[in-house]
């Protein structure tokens, strides 16, 4: 089995091991029914799976991981366009699907793709099917980018990279066997199904999945491990009664997006744990990470996981130095990475370097200490302004600091003088203009790095993993 540890039998089994939205079931029972999903699957090209946070979800992707076959996870609400090209450009042969999809009509699958049912209760008892192992070289996901940039790219994870993820995540944040995860993600990412469950899964952790990512559903659930995004950690700031239950927990992780100071520092305050930060990519899963046991700097993301390698390139090729101060695009290379993306040797050449590292497309400063803190997406979030290069999260951060402010994003816009000018989106949490902000952050930053123009907006466009969708800003006004 390999890459399922806690499906072995080494930790022993409870009723309870895992828990998806109020409904639990034992490893032996999930193994069982993952069991029927690989019979099945076995031989297929792909086995797409529609991942609404279900026990058949889980049980999908594990029969699937069981047969050696591709997994390919299809957000639920994705639109019919987004559907077909996934399930064309995978190749899948199989849509997994059960509970509310199970009468799904098999046309809406696609020609050529079969539906195969997820049953919970078939082959209860019985011993997984012997199969051989799947090696490490074999293809675990095939997960679909965001598509910000056109139509979303399969990126290729093979057992290996999983594996070699978890490992040293569990090596970074102590994760064992004694823990009980609880999060609420979505399960066609990274964050919610790679570590949120497979996480559990080689770990030997109870899971506890719960639903929508409320602040009751999280203190309710008694975790020692938990995950969210900042939307989630924003929301449980608010509700002070819900994160002062969070103060049993032994670890509270934030990913999928930068963590606003000032939640951190709520968090720390009404929990008693300061967050951890990480950092990854669909294409990379985590490769930085604050540890357990190190310092948990507001805005870091901390140091790279074991066995990842890290470096910062200039513009012109050249090696960036980490003083803390110089911002340059970050590269990284090891074992957790993709193999490349699926039929798309394009985006292969441009993702990669002649020497073998992988360009993020991310801008980061790295500290003497090796501290990582990511300014954002280099297409985005790096402003190039009357000859300076501005950092749009350092003047975000700046602007979170303005107790009338609730949330900011900033962009470049362009300018037939400068080139590009600072522009900040604003969440208004009290009386403030947009005069008053400009003079705040040039109060607290260098003064070209102020915005030209505020824009009070009441919410910020984001995606469903809590990523501000920055393209759209413009469009705005």
């Amino acid at each position: 089995m390999g890459l399922l540890t806690a499906l072995e039998g080494g930790y022993g089994d409870r009723g309870d091991a895992v828990v998806m939205d109020g409904r639990s079931s034992s490893w032996e029972g999930l193994l069982g029914a993952a069991g029927a999903v690989a019979e099945r699957a076995a031989g297929a090209t792909a086995l797409a799976v529609l991942a609404r946070p279900t026990l058949e979800t889980v049980a999908a992707v594990v029969g699937g991981l069981l047969a050696g076959v591709p997994v390919v996870p299809l957000p639920p609400d994705s639109g019919p366009k987004e559907r077909a090209h996934i399930l064309r450009d995978s190749g899948a042969a199989l849509l997994a699907v059960g509970g509310e999809d199970a009468d799904t009509d098999p046309t809406e699958a696609g020609a050529g793709i079969g539906l195969l049912p997820v049953d919970l209760a078939a082959r209860a008892g019985a011993a997984a099917p012997a199969a051989a192992e799947p090696t490490p070289d074999t293809t675990a996901f095939v997960l679909y980018t965001s598509g910000t940039t056109g139509a979303p790219k399969g990126a290729v994870i093979p057992h290996a990279a999983v594996a070699a993820d978890l490992d040293a995540l569990a090596d970074a944040w102590q994760w064992t066997a004694e823990d009980t995860l609880v999060h609420g993600l979505p399960l066609f990412h990274v964050h919610g199904l790679v570590l949120g469950v497979l996480g559990a899964l080689r770990t030997g952790s109870r899971l506890v999945h719960t639903g929508r990512p409320t602040p009751g559903g999280y203190a309710g659930a008694r975790g020692s491990l938990y995950f969210g995004v900042p939307t989630v950690w924003s929301r449980l700031a608010a509700d002070h009664g819900a994160a002062r239950e969070l103060g049993a927990a032994r670890l509270l992780v934030s990913g999928s997006a930068p963590l606003p100071v000032p939640v951190f520092e709520q968090l720390t305050a009404l929990t008693g744990r300061a967050p951890i930060e990480r950092y990854g990519m669909t294409e990379s899963l985590i490769t930085v990470s604050t540890r357990a046991d190190g310092e948990r700097r507001p805005g870091s993301v901390g140091l790279p996981l074991a066995g990842v390698r890290t470096r910062l390139v200039g513009e012109d090729g050249g090696a960036v130095p980490h003083d803390g101060e110089s911002v340059g695009e970050l590269q990284v290379a090891g074992e957790t990475l993709f193999r490349g993306y699926l039929n798309r040797p394009d985006a292969d050449a441009e993702a990669w370097t002649a020497d073998g590292w992988f360009r993020t497309g991310d801008v980061a400063v790295i500290g003497p200490d090796g501290f990582h803190r990511i300014v954002g997406r280099a297409s985005v979030d790096l402003i190039k302004s009357g000859g300076y290069r501005i950092g749009a999260g350092e003047v975000e951060a700046a602007l979170r600091d303005h107790p009338a402010v609730a949330d900011a994003a900033v962009v470049g816009a362009p300018d037939g003088d400068l080139g590009q000018v600072v522009v900040a989106y604003v969440m208004a949490d009290g009386p403030v203009t947009g005069e008053q902000l400009t003079a705040f952050v040039a109060e607290r930053l260098s003064v070209h790095k102020r915005p030209r123009r505020v824009v009070l907006v009441p919410e910020l466009p984001r995606n469903a993993m809590g990523k501000v969708l920055k393209k759209q800003l413009l469009d705005l006004g």
